[in-house]
């Protein structure tokens, strides 16, 4: 009988690997990106207190259109770095959440970028 490998097991295991190097702090929080099949969520975490900062996600009421695309993940991080900067937080270090930097995630983060978040 032929198994298929738990992709999603695979990556908690290298999402564990990378929080073990990577921590928010209060002068430079952590952007944590979940994605699933239909939605997005981004969330800036400050580790030492275990606090969230502020959230952004196409689940959202105000948020329209499909959440699932390159679109949608663009406008959740542009979204995410307007509230970020009504907080005065401007840097960030990017916890991918164990995902592959490309597609949704990797618009997130260029959308965070164009929004004024530095990482």
């Amino acid at each position: 009988m032929v198994t298929r490998p738990d992709s999603n097991k695979a990556r908690l295991k290298r999402h564990k690997r990378v929080r073990g190097k990577i921590s928010g702090t209060p002068e430079c929080p952590r952007l944590s990106v979940y994605r699933s099949l239909n939605h997005i969520y981004a969330q800036i975490i400050d580790d030492t207190t275990g606090t969230t900062l502020c959230a952004a996600s196409t689940n959202e009421k105000s948020f329209k259109d499909y959440g699932g695309n390159k679109d949608a993940a663009r406008e959740v991080g542009k979204i995410l770095a307007e509230r970020a900067a009504k907080k005065d937080i401007k840097e960030v270090v990017f916890d991918r959440g164990g995902y592959v930097y490309q597609g949704r995630v990797q618009e997130l983060a260029e959308g965070a970028r164009e929004g004024g978040l530095e990482f």
